[in-house]
């Protein structure tokens, strides 16, 4: 790699971490807070409680995540890596604030991800095509976001491609007497036992991996005992973190609903939300097909594309299987982000080094009007997931911490959104999820709502109110008034 190629490299990932910096210090109440509330949540606990990862507790005490009552507030899905990573740095560092933290984690992990996104489309596709990949990876403006939120997803894609690129490394090596080679394979193995366990999900692109394989031993592959150690040490620690799971049922959010509910596979607006408003609208801004397009056209050699398609059907088989989750929430297609990047790059390289006797400053043109007008429009319809649309859940919080003893139990009404019951530091509920009298008996000690109605400060005629101005009420529903 030339100099000037390398600075360039350095110049574009500086500005990517800069521009995951945009609103750093915001409070969890942006675009799906109800699940960043949720992790945090996790790891708020690790902090106040001590770091217990086999038994991860959050503030949510309903039935809501799992249709059973949760009084001691278990919360079991992921393995809590990033809730380690982010409540340890929090109590060791200080500086920044839990969330800042979780952030950080996120973008550190975004930013790494990048890295090893450029390293295999380089090995495979060239230079050209991994520093286009890279350039979007780092700037497209859904994968921005996303890779600032506190979430386990960018972690998850990070250590699955660390597995991905790592495994291409041992395969290189497999057949010398190179003593790294034996680095590169425990490196990939703990690369992708880690991403299993942070996230199931990526099982689903291991099918790079498994094409590798057989690209490189053919049908022999069976008899190779690396690739059967290989298999079964990845998925032992996701195999034993699942039957762990299941000691703590209230704590297990139901999940089956994810596959397919409502039938919503294959119909219309699967195809529509999956492929039109998101890949096509909110990833690519329209203008960024083009150059998805033109990365198969590219390709002329067979393995090329075969390793393609490899992570392009890695997308496909999640999306298919995980219909009604991809359909429900957009973040879960923070997945697939690496691999249309993967496509875009090796598209943008049918551009940038053209065929034939036409002028290349046409093609150099159209290349960038794609680029530019697709992460235009991308910000245009992703900018509003920054917003904080109500910020009377952030000063009700704020007095609940102030008012309530910190061992109080808080019903926090968001009709089971559980962004308004974190503000609050308190456990207890995001929903009435029994009558009041009955929650009382739960342990419920006092009530907050949000914008208060009239028909809401009515409850004031049971229990005391404590607090109330036009952003929030609060009631103690142990004192009559």
């Amino acid at each position: 790699m030339r100099k000037f190629e390398l600075i360039l490299l350095i110049v574009f990932f500086i500005l990517g971490f800069v521009f995951r910096l945009y609103r750093f210090d915001s409070p969890i109440a942006d675009w799906h807070s109800w699940r960043q509330a949720d992790t945090s949540s996790v790891s708020r606990n690790f902090v106040e409680n001590g770091f217990d990862l086999l038994h991860p507790k959050f503030d949510d005490l309903s039935n809501v995540p799992s249709g059973l009552d949760n009084p001691e507030g278990y919360r079991f899905v992921e393995f809590p890596i990033y809730n380690f990573l982010q409540g340890f740095l929090f109590k060791s560092l200080g500086i920044l604030t839990l969330e800042e933290w979780g952030r950080l984690v996120s973008i550190g992990a975004s930013m790494l991800s990048a890295v090893f996104l450029f390293l295999i489309v380089k090995r495979r596709f060239g230079a050209s095509a991994a520093f286009i990949s890279f350039v979007f990876f780092l700037f497209l403006p859904f994968n921005i976001y996303f890779s600032r939120t506190i979430l386990p997803d960018p972690s998850m894609v990070t250590a699955i491609l660390g597995g991905i690129y790592f495994f291409g490394q041992w395969i290189d090596l497999v057949d010398t007497n190179n003593k790294k080679k034996w680095l590169y394979f425990i490196l990939s193995l703990v690369f992708t036992s880690v991403s299993f366990l942070i996230k199931p999900y990526a099982l689903f692109f291991t099918l790079p991996i498994i094409y590798m394989s057989f690209e490189k031993f053919g049908f022999s592959v069976l008899k190779k005992w690396q690739l059967y150690i290989f298999a079964v040490l990845s998925v032992i620690p996701l195999a034993l973190w699942r039957m762990w799971m299941t000691n703590f049922p209230a704590g297990i959010p139901a999940s089956n609903w994810l596959f397919n509910e409502g039938n919503i596979r294959f119909k219309g607006a699967y195809f529509y939300w999956l492929f039109g408003e998101r890949i096509s609208r909110l990833i690519l801004g329209y203008f960024g097909l083009p150059l998805l397009i033109l990365g198969f056209l590219r390709l002329n050699l067979k393995k090329e594309l075969l390793f393609l398609l490899s992570f392009v059907l890695s997308s496909l088989i999640y999306m298919v299987v995980i219909a009604r989750g991809n359909v429900q929430h957009d973040y879960y297609q923070i997945l697939i982000i690496p691999s249309l990047c993967m496509l875009l790059g090796v598209g943008g390289v049918f551009l940038t080094k053209p065929l034939g006797q036409v002028n290349k400053y046409v093609f150099y043109s159209v290349f960038l009007v794609c680029t530019i007008l697709s992460i235009m429009l991308s910000w245009y319809y992703v900018r509003d997931y920054y917003n904080i649309n109500n910020p009377s859940i952030i000063s009700a919080g704020a007095a609940v911490d102030r008012i309530t003893p910190k061992d109080a139990k808080i019903i926090a009404n968001y009709n089971g959104d559980t962004s308004f019951l974190y503000q609050t530091k308190r456990k207890g509920w995001a929903s009435f999820q029994k009558s009041l009298p009955e929650m009382v008996q739960m342990g419920a000690a006092y009530l907050v709502l949000v914008n208060p109605t009239k028909e809401d400060l009515g409850i004031g005629t049971e229990y005391k109110i404590v607090a109330v101005t036009k952003e929030y009420v609060i009631f103690n529903l142990n004192e009559k008034p």
